[in-house]
């Protein structure tokens, strides 16, 4: 069992590196390989340019590290994404691996009425984690829940992979001793290990 965490963020010291470095944990207490991808530190190019769109249309991929990211999912079991909320969706590093990483031929192929169906190997499931300054129910009933739709449901359901979302609303505004229990949340996830009850965290899953 492998598992990949890739985190979006510009500061190392934010808390959603504090998640993805909980959730390889989490891997590696269960026993499992476990690595933690940075796209910011990788230098990661979320622009589709017009050789990236040519390609895509080919079902190729000509950038170097989109290749060298397709390689490390073809041999992942567990894939964990972690990135902040802003404007109530992916910064643009984490929108751009989904444009760039899951090109067609290799993530998916066509199929009924000319819906996405996953092609992956060793995939079997995904985890969506974020981390946002917005209340939780305001994110869900004021603003869409764009990220259960557009990430969650829009890309990893509609490919027909499982996926779920662990939210992390107002994150400046919560105690330490809250977020520390969502790093054990997390951790615990990744682990396998289910919780007793449904808490107060704000756990939107699937």
């Amino acid at each position: 069992m492998r598992t990949t965490v890739v985190v979006n963020h510009p500061y190392e010291g934010s808390f959603c590196h504090a998640l993805a470095h909980a959730a390889e944990r989490g891997a590696r207490r269960a026993g499992h390989e476990a690595e933690v991808l940075d796209l910011d530190a990788l230098g990661f190019d979320p622009v589709m340019r017009r050789t990236d769109l040519a390609a895509w249309r080919e079902h190729r991929t000509v950038d170097p590290l989109v290749l060298d990211l397709q390689a490390r999912i073809d041999a992942t079991d567990h894939l964990v994404l972690v990135h902040p909320v802003w404007w109530e969706t992916a910064p643009a590093v984490m929108k751009g691996f989904y444009d760039k990483v899951l090109v067609p031929g290799w993530a998916y192929d066509d199929g009924i009425l000319g819906l996405p169906r996953a092609r992956f190997g060793r995939l079997r499931r995904v985890t969506v984690a974020t981390t946002m300054t917005t209340p939780g129910p305001a994110y869900r009933w004021l603003f869409g829940n764009t990220v259960q739709k557009a990430s969650v449901r829009g890309v990893w359901q509609k490919m027909g992979v499982p996926a779920r979302w662990l939210s992390h609303p107002r994150v400046a505004d919560v105690s330490p001793a809250r977020r520390d229990r969502w790093l054990v949340r997390i951790e615990d996830r990744v682990a396998g290990v289910r919780p007793e009850r449904r808490d107060d965290l704000a756990v939107t899953a699937s």
